[in-house]
């Protein structure tokens, strides 16, 4: 393990245990891509720091390669968290972008990583200003078996059960492309003992039909029982595209917000997780999804919650005032967040206010 993990570890792991789940009601805290809002988002470094926060889940986006390896990346491109363009200039497809799926795990290895960028006129410039600074140390891309062995053995040397939160990338494209993401996942899932919520994991998608095809299909044939987690975005990002009258469209995610929608995503789903907007109404105040998922023993998990100031909703005064609505007044079960040491201490308020 590289010295900067160790190091992370030495400083910041506390002796206290993690509670196992059914022990404790308490919203759980999902580091989103790791602890990404220290390190590059789902390099090793960021896992393991937020490992040593105590994060009770760690997120793993998963995208496959030319050669079939599961990489751990949150886009199907390259372009905005490594030097691609640098080592590979012309491997662009005719979009522009570069596709994970273009390249083999040997040639994903050369590329250096960073936080996420954006580019203009030639310049390059962070997407979270005040985070890590781009380009310096050396980061690399991850396989999702080099991040399931760094967990698994990080909890079996320090004796904590700290889970995973995977999530398959565009299963759509995927298919598109020939390749079956989604068996993939839960092959590797399986050869590292992920086979029930008893291992402490959920699986996550935006796509609705490969959710459920996995639950009633995929699953069964594999002899596994995951709790699945429906995503749901707006409809205008992106996330799905479905094919009618012989073009690509947007799909409609309108549906899993209503009632009916959410008995449908009970039938074979443990839980939602929407954007975090989506828990109001337009006055901001806290509108029924959440109720209405608990009333069908939904659990909600909602993204992102990032401390940068330019990150917090103006409605809030401060991060803490975000978290906090969101635990006490929202009653969410969990939260993904980019900085995890705040959201646990955050919780730990929380619960002390409730019982002093």
């Amino acid at each position: 393990m590289p010295s900067i993990l160790t190091a992370l570890l030495i400083a910041l792991v506390s002796v206290t245990p993690t509670v196992s789940p059914g022990q404790t009601s308490e919203p759980v805290v999902i580091a989103h891509r790791g602890a990404s809002g220290y390190l590059p988002e789902h390099t090793l470094e960021a896992k393991t720091l937020a490992y040593a926060m105590r994060a009770d889940y760690i997120e793993q986006d998963l995208v496959l390669s030319k050669d079939d390896h599961l990489i751990v990346m949150h886009d199907i491109y390259l372009d905005k968290v490594t030097n691609i363009r640098d080592v590979f200039p012309q491997r662009a497809r005719q979009d522009g972008h570069f596709y994970v799926i273009d390249f083999t795990l040997e040639e994903l290895k050369r590329l250096e990583v960073t936080g996420p960028f954006l580019s203009g006129m030639g310049q390059t410039r962070p997407q979270f200003q005040g985070r890590f600074p781009l380009w310096q140390s050396h980061f690399q891309l991850a396989t999702f078996a080099e991040e399931l062995e760094l967990i698994r053995g990080l909890n079996q040397s320090l004796g904590y059960n700290v889970g995973i939160y995977p999530e398959i990338k565009k299963p759509w494209f995927h298919h598109r492309e020939g390749k079956d993401i989604s068996r993939k996942v839960l092959q590797a899932l399986k050869h590292h003992g992920y086979t029930t919520g008893a291992d402490k994991v959920f699986l996550q998608a935006f796509d609705a039909e490969e959710l459920q095809h996995i639950h009633t299909e995929l699953m069964p044939q594999l002899e596994m029982e995951l709790p699945l987690i429906q995503l749901i975005a707006e409809s205008d990002w992106g996330e799905k595209l479905v094919r009618h009258a012989g073009e690509w469209i947007q799909y409609d995610y309108n549906w899993m917000r209503t009632p009916e929608g959410l008995e449908k995503i009970s039938r074979y789903a443990a839980g939602i997780g929407p954007w975090h907007p989506m828990l109001l109404d337009e006055r901001g105040k806290v509108n029924s999804l959440v109720a209405d998922a608990h009333r069908l023993g939904l659990r909600v998990h909602p993204y992102t919650f990032r401390a940068d100031p330019d990150q917090v909703p103006e409605d809030f005064r401060s991060f803490e005032e975000f978290v906090l609505f969101y635990f006490e007044e929202v009653h969410v079960d969990g939260i993904f967040t980019d900085h995890p040491d705040k959201v646990r201490a955050l919780r730990k308020q929380a619960n002390h206010q409730k019982n002093p």
